[in-house]
């Protein structure tokens, strides 16, 4: 039994798992960003409101680096006053029990790994599109975090004049083109013409991304996250195209692409934080 959290800089969740079922769950808006005292006193009453005997460990997931040897959160996305907190210490202290922490993509990858579609696989990439791009990497079975916990970063990569991030998140129809994705799903449904062509164009960006993943990790499986990963239908064809312009395309012939389907694989994944130590702790 555990306790998983999905920290964001607009919601909190947490939920008490046992085995692979959220037996009771939470979510709140999060409050007075700037007051970091209050954050924290909030963060501690949503987890303290799904606690129970018998738990082994909470995990964390955030939308910053983390500092995994220490347990420190940094420069906290949207959370103004989480400049540096040794969130670790302040839990433990808390609730006395372990606490783990990690990037809010790397906890998408975990999640997938013990409860979705990664369970079936060694080595994949785990990939959220939305406002921007995140990733997370397992690696025989193991989440690599890297040794700033940033590794997998491929949003950040060079891309055209800008970075895969650009083209590949919500800037794409946000700042491109003026639109949402959310809209331009709507209009895809509708088959409207330009929107399907945008998300062709779209398709044929995600795609030279993803070739990127190959080439790094050459990895067995992609699952895509996110909201835009929703819209797979109406981008798949241009992005597998591009995809296999490619140098390797044995590579690309074995290669897995999912879209993740479970609910809530943020906090799961956070949760899956306690799993792996335990499981590594007793080999």
């Amino acid at each position: 039994m555990k306790i998983g959290v999905d920290l964001g800089g607009t919601n909190i969740r947490a939920g008490f798992i046992d085995q692979k079922t959220i037996i009771k769950s939470i979510a709140n808006p999060l409050h007075d960003k700037d007051d970091l005292s209050s954050t924290l006193d909030q963060l501690k009453s949503i987890i303290r409101s799904v606690f129970q005997p018998g738990v082994s460990g909470i995990g964390l997931g955030v939308p910053s680096v983390v500092d995994l040897d220490k347990g420190i959160v940094r420069d906290v996305v949207n959370i103004p006053s989480w400049k540096e907190v040794p969130l670790r210490d302040i839990l433990e202290k808390e609730f006395n029990v372990p606490v783990f922490i990690n990037n809010d993509s790397n906890c998408f990858a975990l999640g997938e790994k013990y409860y979705g579609h990664g369970q079936q696989h060694k080595t994949f990439v785990g990939i959220t599109l939305g406002t921007g791009i995140g990733s997370g990497i397992i690696i025989d079975d193991r989440l690599y975090s890297g040794y700033n916990c940033g590794a997998g970063e491929i949003g950040y990569l060079p891309y055209k004049d800008h970075d895969f991030e650009y083209y590949c998140g919500a800037n794409f129809f946000k700042t491109i083109h003026h639109t949402s994705g959310k809209q331009t799903f709507l209009d895809a449904q509708n088959h409207d013409s330009s929107a399907l062509a945008l998300w062709d164009e779209f398709g044929s960006h995600l795609g030279i991304a993803l070739r990127s993943v190959v080439y790094a990790y050459d990895p067995e499986a992609i699952i895509l996250g996110g909201a835009i990963s929703k819209a797979l239908p109406y981008f798949e064809k241009q992005m597998l195209v591009s995809l296999n312009h490619i140098h390797f395309p044995n590579s690309v012939a074995r290669l897995k692409i999912y879209v993740s389907e479970v609910e809530h694989i943020a906090m799961l994944g956070a949760a899956a934080q306690v799993d792996q130590y335990l499981k590594y702790q007793m080999k």
